[in-house]
Formats: C-alpha cells, sequence, structure tokens
C-alpha cells in the first residue's frame, strides 16, 4: 500500500571497527514459555514499548534490520549509553554515509524478555524524522535481537507479540497455515513469491523479496534486478521516503498479483525503485524488493529465526483493497499547538404550570467558559510535481489549518492522511497557514494507477 506515502528505510552498517558478537536475549524465569507485548499499528508498522537501560521508549519492530538503531531522543531522555565509538551508517537514498555512535553493554527489556551486553547504533541527526512521519513519537528500530532468541509470533488482529521460549514450543495443529523456508543474509530474512506484473501478460516472474515488517508499503520492486521486472505504462513518479542517505525515489503502480505458496493477492500497489537510490540494498544479487507492512498485515505471522521458517495463516483484512494517497502531498507532525476551546453547560429548567398533568421543561445551554489544550499540527513536507496538490497552489512548510471544513487538529495523522484517499474527484479543500497568513485552496483527487 503507498498509503499515507510514507515509507521506512532499509540499513547497510559501514564498520570503522570490528564489532563484536552479540549476547542472547532470554526469559527471566528458565522455565517461562512465552511473553506477549501490546502494539501500536500506525501507518502498518508495528510499535512495540521496549525499556533501554531502565528508560521505556517506543521502537518499531522491523524484520529488515539487522542492528538496533536509536535515532530519536529529547533532552530529558538520559539512557546511560555505555562504551561509545564513533562509526559511519550508509543506506537507502542518494546521499552520502551518516556519522553515528556505536554503544556496546546496554540491557533491553521487555516485560520478562531481555537481552543483557546488547550493542545500539545512535543516530546523530535525524534526517528522516521518523515520529514527524507517524504522528507519534518513536525512537528507533529493532529486528534482528529480538528474533534471533525466540519464536515470534504477530497477530496484526488483535495487536499482539507473542515471544516463546525456544526450549518450550511446540508448534500446533494449522489447517490453513503454511510454512516457507527463510534465505537470510547480514541476517535479514528472505521469502521466494512470484509476481505477476501488466508488461507480460499472464506470466509469473520468480523473486526474492527481504520481509519487511518496518516498511510500510505493500511492495518495493528493484527496477532492472530481473529483465521482466520493468515499470507498467501506468505509474507516476514520487518521492517514496527518506532513508539514512537521503531521499529514496521511484514509481509507483500495481501489479496484477503477488503469490505467497498458495495465497494470492489481487492488484497490489506497487514502488518500482530505481538502481541508484537502492545502491547499497542491492549487494544482495540474488534481492529483487521487499514485502512491507500493507501485505504482512493481511496474515497471523510466525517467524522461527532458529530453524529458517516463516509461517502465514489469512487474517480477516487478506483480501482489503489496496489504497494510496491521490492528492500529491507528503504531509508530516509538526509538534503541538495551543487551541482555544469551548466549553459549554448545560441547565434543565423544570415546573408545573398547576396541571399535575402537564410539566413544561425550559432548557438553557450556557457558554461558561474557555479551555487552553495543547494539539497536534501538520505541516507539507513534500509536494509531488504536476499532481492535484501542486497545480492547486499548495507548497512546502505550509500549515495544514482544516480540512474539509474539519479542523485539523481534531484529527489524528492518520484520520487526516485517509482524506487523501477518499476516492477518485473527491473534492478537497484545505485550508493552510503561509507566512502567517490564512489560505485556502480545493482541488480534487486523480486516480493515477
Amino acid at each position: 500500500m503507498i498509503k499515507k506515502q510514507f515509507l521506512f528505510f532499509f540499513l547497510l552498517v559501514v564498520f570503522t571497527f570490528t564489532a563484536k558478537s552479540q549476547s542472547q536475549f532470554g526469559f527471566f524465569g528458565s522455565n517461562q514459555k512465552e511473553q506477549f507485548v501490546r502494539f501500536n499499528l500506525i501507518n502498518n508498522l508495528i510499535v512495540i514499548p521496549l525499556e533501554v537501560n531502565g528508560k521505556q521508549l517506543s521502537f518499531i519492530l522491523d524484520t529488515g534490520v539487522n542492528k538496533t538503531i536509536l535515532f530519536s531522543l529529547s533532552e530529558n531522555d538520559s539512557l546511560g549509553l555505555r562504551d561509545v565509538k564513533k562509526i559511519s551508517l550508509q543506506g537507502l537514498g542518494k546521499g552520502n554515509p551518516m556519522e553515528a555512535l556505536i554503544s556496546t553493554n546496554n540491557t533491553l527489556k521487555i516485560k520478562d524478555f531481555v537481552g543483557e551486553n546488547q550493542e545500539i547504533y545512535v543516530i546523530l541527526k535525524d534526517r528522516f524524522d521518523v515520529s514527524g512521519k507517524m504522528g507519534v513519537t518513536v525512537h528507533g528500530i529493532i529486528g534482528y535481537q529480538l528474533f534471533k532468541d525466540a519464536i515470534v509470533h504477530i497477530n496484526y488482529v488483535t495487536k499482539r507479540v507473542y515471544f516463546y521460549n525456544l526450549q518450550f514450543y511446540t508448534y500446533d495443529k494449522c489447517r490453513k497455515c503454511q510454512t516457507f523456508p527463510l534465505q537470510f543474509y547480514r541476517n535479514k530474512p528472505y521469502i521466494d513469491a512470484k509476481i505477476q506484473l501488466d508488461t507480460v501478460g499472464n506470466a509469473q516472474t520468480d523473486v526474492k523479496l527481504l520481509i519487511d515488517s518496518g516498511g510500510s508499503e505493500s511492495i518495493w520492486l528493484f527496477e532492472n534486478s530481473k529483465k521482466e521486472i520493468q515499470t507498467p505504462i501506468k505509474h507516476f513518479k514520487g518521492v517514496l521516503g527518506e532513508g539514512i542517505s537521503g531521499t529514496i525515489y521511484g514509481k509507483k503502480s500495481r501489479i496484477k498479483q503477488i503469490s505467497i505458496g498458495t495465497f494470492k493477492i489481487k492488484e497490489p500497489t506497487v514502488s518500482f525503485l530505481d538502481s541508484t537510490s537502492t545502491f547499497f540494498a542491492r549487494r544482495f544479487r540474488e534481492r529483487n524488493g521487499s514485502i512491507g507492512g500493507n501485505i504482512l498485515k493481511r496474515f497471523k505471522i510466525w517467524v522461527d529465526y532458529k530453524n529458517k521458517t516463516i509461517t502465514l495463516k489469512k487474517s480477516g483484512s487478506f483480501r482489503g483493497g489496496f489504497e494510496y494517497n491521490m492528492s500529491g502531498l507528503d504531509v508530516v507532525y509538526n509538534g503541538k499547538i495551543l487551541v482555544k476551546e469551548k466549553q459549554s453547560s448545560t441547565f434543565s429548567d423544570a415546573y408545573s404550570s398547576g396541571n399535575s398533568e402537564t410539566t413544561n421543561t425550559k432548557t438553557v445551554s450556557i457558554i461558561s467558559r474557555y479551555a487552553y489544550r495543547f494539539k497536534p499540527s501538520y505541516k507539507i513536507k513534500h509536494v509531488l510535481k504536476n499532481s492535484p496538490a501542486d497545480l492547486a497552489g499548495l507548497q512546502v512548510d505550509d500549515v495544514i489549518i482544516s480540512i474539509n471544513g474539519i479542523k485539523a487538529h481534531q484529527l489524528t495523522l492518520k484520520e487526516l492522511l485517509g482524506k487523501f484517499q477518499a476516492g477518485h474527484n473527491k473534492r478537497i479543500t484545505l485550508i493552510v497557514e503561509r507566512a502567517k497568513v490564512d489560505m485556502k485552496f480545493h482541488f480534487n483527487l486523480v486516480k493515477r494507477i
């Protein structure tokens, strides 16, 4: 799904030193069989609570990364990071590597599931503003370190992640489940699938895709990673997201189908990435792209890194559609604003007219006072060239005041962006603040793919 034009990123770590081996996660009680944690699902991404050196933070659970990465700390977040050294990081995007730190001997904890002596990579400058894109504070991402020492079950419906003790876990018989082998490269899991592209008729193309729970879209495909993988004629160009090495560009389209075993998913949205933006990701030459959260959320998932398998079972959302942002706007969280709100009190005045069977009731509403509360603010991060919003005159850094008569601060970021998926030719009216002046714009959503 190209929903909300938000993508996460892949990382390739370029070491300036020799890395130490990681210690294992384990349970407090040696006989403890499982542990679960509730998560928030935001833009198809799993956000879990993770305690770092005694400090409760929020991390994205990402199968697409092999390192634990911290990228958003405020002045109030004191973690006591230990044994710090400088490194550089390189990832998707066209920019230069980023300076970062590595800290060892840290303690990570999810309830009773604990990892001692853990490495954490600390990005000093948060280029991609993940918290802004998600509308909530997110401090980092974690993947391999949690998956390698347990069998992990993700239930997108109940919004729970279960960590099962490898010593005690046994697989239950599941008639509607399918289990697939995983291939690992740099501790990241890959699965074989088939795609049906509109440029090759009904032919099926075998592809190897990264399982990427840290990507919000449906599918990424690397152009020309196979001769059959070409962008369909019907597509549009745009910004796909921000990576460690800069902005990620590509083409957005649909394909007829993706098949994983006997599971067939019809007409998913797809982003085709050029070779420049994905230079480092293509070092695994067998890789053709990624499966993201908008595919994964349609399944109940069991991931077994030790035995190199993944088990999938359809969930209730399996047949849901694949909508996308039709406005051309990339909108992000812009901090809190102080909003003045009316608070009214209602009084009922009842009296008798003298007839015992008749009672007159007079109701009076009185506005008694105003309350001031901090509410979310949103601004435009990108405007896609020649999109409906661009042609209407909207610009980067415009602050959204209202959309279709609804005050922006009354909406979550998800709800606001959902207005841009309302359907072809849907009329959008935006009031924005630009240079301290309120301005009104109108445009219609346009279906491009």
